[in-house]
């Protein structure tokens, strides 16, 4: 038997909601990267802090972390800048001072005004950016500069609750001048394949709980993925998930990680049979011992097989139990009809 971590020789790990909430560790977060051999490298689309900010914090948390394990959407924003601009290019910034370093250190010159005339704009989250910032922005892509966006999450992952990310932000500009971003962070390929490009790694694996930007990514840029229950996206977002957010792997936390991947797997499990007839999902016990479910994370992966199997047209079917033991699984798991 081989864990997902023995399996894999890189580990591509999202922060927000996946190994923090917050300023709070996810349950066994710690434990479980400490005890991973493979090349773990750190991939945040929060473009807020510097690659060392972010390692700094991860090391308060207890996590072992340095800057050059850490991938940033910020880094990835300045070298996509970087591919499409003479050197020394004028870069309007909406975001953080770490936002304007690392378009500095891809030769470019960071500027914060229209009247500085910037040929692009680069828009990262920032928890103090407010209307003159949005403003001067707006200006310089109706002015037709090249607009890239660290990232387009909507939102930002706790302790205290999901709050508005970078993408809410992203939004206010795309309604104010009509024009859409290039996308640096995921769930484009470019982050990912930055994090990829550190090493001459032959197997990677994408770990994160959003569905439309960590799975997303990972499918984009051809990689397996493990989704973690530990942030925004539940099981049942991912039964339903269409097919570029659906991931490889369903665990209920980063100790997944030192679990046989083959259990993880979306696909059929020994101990459910699901049947599919017209739009109606049906499921069942099969009354088999099945050992290594010891997660009850079994049922969930072998729904989502089905379904996604069946390809329907519109989320619109129904999934129900044929014994008490299934339609429990499916109530714990907000899978029932009635849900």
């Amino acid at each position: 038997m081989k864990t997902l971590a023995q399996e894999y020789d890189c580990l591509l790990v999202d922060l927000d909601g996946t190994v923090f909430r917050g300023h709070q560790p996810t349950d066994g977060a710690v434990e479980s990267l400490d005890a991973v051999n493979s090349r773990t490298l750190f991939v945040t689309n929060n473009a807020s802090r510097s690659a060392d900010e972010v390692a700094e914090h991860l090391r308060e948390l207890g996590f072992t972390a340095t800057g050059d394990d850490v991938v940033t959407s910020a880094q990835s924003a300045a070298h996509l800048l970087a591919g499409q601009l003479p050197a020394g290019s004028k870069v309007l910034i909406v975001g953080t001072d770490a936002l304007a370093n690392e378009v500095a250190a891809a030769g470019l010159c960071p500027v914060h005004n229209y009247d500085d005339d910037p040929v692009a704009v680069v828009q990262g989250l920032s928890k103090t950016v407010a209307w003159p910032e949005l403003a001067e922005a707006a200006l310089a892509i109706q002015a037709g500069a090249v607009w890239v966006a660290a990232n387009i999450d909507p939102t930002l992952p706790t302790e205290r609750g999901l709050l508005p990310g970078n993408g809410s932000l992203v939004a206010a500009l795309r309604t104010a001048t009509g024009a859409q971003p290039q996308v640096a962070g995921k769930p484009g390929p470019q982050l990912m394949k930055d994090a990829v490009g550190r090493g001459d790694f032959r197997n990677p694996l994408v770990v994160g709980d959003r569905l439309d930007t960590d799975i997303e990514g990972a499918n984009a840029a051809g990689l397996p993925s493990l989704m973690v229950l530990t942030g925004v996206n539940s099981a049942r977002d991912a039964v339903y998930a269409e097919p570029v957010h659906r991931p490889t792997y369903i665990g209920h936390d980063l100790r997944s990680l030192h679990r046989d991947g083959a259990t993880l797997a979306v696909g059929s499990q020994p101990g459910w049979h699901v049947e599919i007839q017209d739009r109606t999902v049906t499921v069942s016990a099969t009354g088999e011992d099945d050992r290594a479910d010891d997660d009850g994370l079994a049922m969930v992966r072998a729904v989502a097989s089905a379904v996604w199997d069946a390809d329907f047209d519109e989320p619109d079917f129904d999934i129900e139990g044929a014994d008490d033991q299934a339609r429990e699984g499916l109530r714990r798991w907000s899978l029932m009809r009635a849900d």
